[in-house]
């Protein structure tokens, strides 16, 4: 899409200071740059125009129903958290801001169920249904800074999503605003539902570009009687991919199976790198929790030394490894996070192929792994000084997605399209496919002002 054009974006501004309450609107340079970009670091050409901060689904259909008879692009934005610049706020575009609806409106422990506005961070809605023997099972690593509107835009996975499933597995129903203004409801309170198609299905994962997340019915679980947690390292990231394979023929169903490879572990600690080329973290939850633990360190008959406690606070230490690889990264340069999937049983050769293309092409290449449903990250790191990225960056990144389609997988299992994977979505969906969702977006949002340039 086009920028606007300035009688447009004056338009666009002069009615938003109309109808808008005095604080909801900001025009000011340093509002806009930090609105700008995301956690991918990548930046688009110019900058927004203005940045809506909304505190209510009517500021939402204010400004959409305003920038769609303006043809204005809208860019929807969470905590900015996202790893593929689906974020990201080129020229002219007005940034509508959700991380100030953060009330949780409603947690019913009889329903099992929250209904909670897009700005609420994910960790607190979780520390929420804490207080009522309940959970939020989503559990991405970005959990104590992400929103579940921006969970929800990009179909988040986490750690525990290899028992508990995806966003999209805990969420009912939606609110939500339509490019025109309208308001829609998705959905249901009930588990069980099939009237009609599955909008709330389509909308998970849309990464902004159908309609703009107001709030969100969401399922709650029962906090688990027990865990057992176990810290295996291995002498090689194949062999702890073999393992937690060999996991899954167990018959052992974990509630999370992390694998992080050597480079990952000297960033995070140098210390844990002299205990093995590989961590995989296995935790079991539920009355038989101490029993599945016990299957699992049966099958770990490759590793080096492992770790295994049943008490929630150890429990934690040994995960801190996993949740603080990203920031370990980062302050190692700018990281390109990737995150293909491939069949479980042939992550190991994945990871053997992502090694050969990082030598092949003399880019470092840093791997964790949700190893229980064969997500991989492999992380791409290059000097955050550079305006893009190197060429034999993207030379990688390239081979990378061709794997993981070649080994029957995916371009992204969790992180979403943005603007870093558009050029590989074709090769994915196929010709037939890829025009039917073309079609899906022009349905909902036929003028094109939602995210665009984003996802297809």
């Amino acid at each position: 899409m086009t920028a606007p054009t300035t009688t447009a974006s004056a338009q666009l501004l002069g009615l938003l200071a109309r109808d808008l309450p005095p604080d909801r609107l900001a025009t000011d340079p340093a509002t806009l740059a930090a609105h700008t970009t995301d956690r991918s670091g990548t930046r688009p050409y110019g900058g927004p125009l203005a940045v809506v901060h909304a505190r209510r689904t009517e500021d939402v259909t204010v400004t959409l129903r305003h920038a769609h008879a303006l043809r204005v692009p809208v860019v929807p934005r969470g905590a900015g958290t996202g790893l593929s610049g689906g974020a990201t706020a080129g020229e002219g575009t007005v940034v509508l801001d959700l991380s100030g609806m953060n009330r949780i409106l409603e947690l019913s422990a009889d329903d099992q169920l929250a209904v909670v506005e897009p700005g609420v961070i994910t960790a607190e809605l979780d520390r929420a249904a804490g207080a009522h023997g309940l959970r939020y099972a989503p559990d991405p690593a970005s959990a104590a800074l992400s929103t579940i509107g921006g969970n929800i835009a990009t179909n988040a996975g986490g750690l525990r999503c290899a028992k508990y499933g995806v966003t999209r597995d805990s969420v009912l129903g939606l609110e939500a605003v339509l490019a025109d203004g309208t308001v829609v409801r998705t959905g249901r309170r009930t588990v069980k539902g099939v009237t009609g198609y599955d909008l709330t299905a389509l909308l998970t994962g849309s990464e902004g570009t159908l309609a703009v997340i107001t709030s969100a019915t969401l399922r709650l679980r029962p906090l688990p009687v027990a865990t057992a947690t176990l810290a295996a390292y291995f002498p090689s990231f194949e062999a702890a991919a073999e393992a937690s394979y060999a996991i899954g023929r167990a018959g052992v169903v974990p509630a999370l199976a992390e694998l992080v490879d050597g480079p990952v572990l000297h960033a995070v600690d140098p210390a844990l790198r002299e205990r093995g080329a590989a961590l995989l973290l296995v935790q079991c939850d539920g009355a038989g929790a101490g029993a599945e633990a016990a299957a699992v360190a049966r099958v770990l008959t490759h590793a080096t030394l492992v770790e295994t406690t049943e008490d929630p606070a150890e429990a934690e230490s040994l995960l801190a490894a996993r949740r603080g690889a990203l920031p370990a990264l980062e302050r190692l340069g700018r990281p390109l996070i990737e995150d293909i999937a491939v069949p479980r049983s042939r992550l190991a050769e994945a990871a053997r192929e992502i090694r050969a293309i990082s030598q092949r092409n003399a880019v470092p290449v840093f791997t964790i792994a949700h190893a229980a449903d064969g997500n991989l990250h492999p992380i791409i790191v290059v000097d955050p000084t550079l305006d893009g990225l190197p060429d034999a960056a993207w030379e990688a990144a390239g081979e990378i997605f061709a794997l993981a389609l070649r080994l029957g997988g995916t371009l992204t299992g969790e992180h979403g399209v943005g603007v870093l994977k558009r050029q590989w979505v074709a090769d994915e969906l196929g010709p037939a496919a890829h025009a039917l969702q073309r079609r899906i977006k022009d349905a909902f949002d036929p003028r094109g002002i939602l995210n665009p340039g984003k996802c297809l």
